[in-house]
């Protein structure tokens, strides 16, 4: 991702941005059909990612590798990236079937989903949200993180931690400046706060089911 996307940078302004909004899961390509988007946009971010980012995207993926397997985590990943990127395509869709005047997305940070800006790239106006360019693993992300908090082992640590990051979701929902990668980034942190509470769940249920046949079996022998 990070050597693609110092290709990226090294490409035109009109170019890079005509790339970058065809990998896109904005409302334009997903009415079109383009559904490959869903796994081409999480590939693609609108420039190279900041070390600190870089390295907490890292973490949070190593981190899920390493408890629920690799099979396991992408599939958080990828629930999160695709899930949000349809939900707010299905809000985006309906705003604007019914009318509602376009917007644009800025301030996003580096390496996250949103609007790329024309001041960045010097190259054509604004996008408007049908045709916003709309890249990075921020959905995914966020989904990992709120997976690991939903499964952390001991009942107080968890729910501080997923309420915490709930909230720091919200936050930017409530704003009158918000963005619609706002919602999605909150959508995202909901569904991977769901996936981790099945997977708790059901970690648990198989370890009660196991213990039980182990005292089955013991009082039969």
């Amino acid at each position: 991702m990070q050597l693609g996307a110092y290709a990226t940078a090294r490409l035109p302004g009109r170019r890079r941005t005509e790339l970058l909004r065809t990998h896109s899961t904005n409302v334009d390509n997903l009415r079109a059909g383009r559904w490959q988007t869903l796994a081409t946009s999480a590939v693609f971010v609108e420039e190279p990612l900041p070390v600190a980012y870089g390295a907490a995207l890292l973490a949070a993926l190593g981190t899920a590798e390493a408890r629920w397997g690799v099979w396991r985590a992408a599939g958080v990943f990828a629930a999160g990236h695709a899930g949000a990127s349809l939900l707010v395509y299905g809000a985006l869709r309906r705003r604007t079937r019914e009318g509602a005047p376009s917007a644009t997305t800025t301030g996003a940070s580096p390496g996250v989903s949103a609007a790329y800006a024309t001041e960045e790239t010097g190259a054509e106006p604004p996008d408007t949200t049908a045709r916003a360019i709309d890249v990075g693993a921020s959905y995914g992300f966020n989904a990992t993180v709120g997976a690991l908090a939903a499964t952390v082992p001991h009942h107080g640590t968890r729910a501080a931690a997923t309420a915490g990051l709930l909230a720091l979701g919200v936050r930017p929902v409530l704003r009158r400046g918000r963005t619609f990668t706002d919602v999605g980034h909150l959508a995202a942190l909901v569904i991977g706060v769901a996936l981790g509470t099945g997977m708790r769940v059901g970690t648990g249920m198989r370890a009660g089911a196991e213990g039980r046949t182990g005292a089955n079996s013991q009082i039969r022998a």
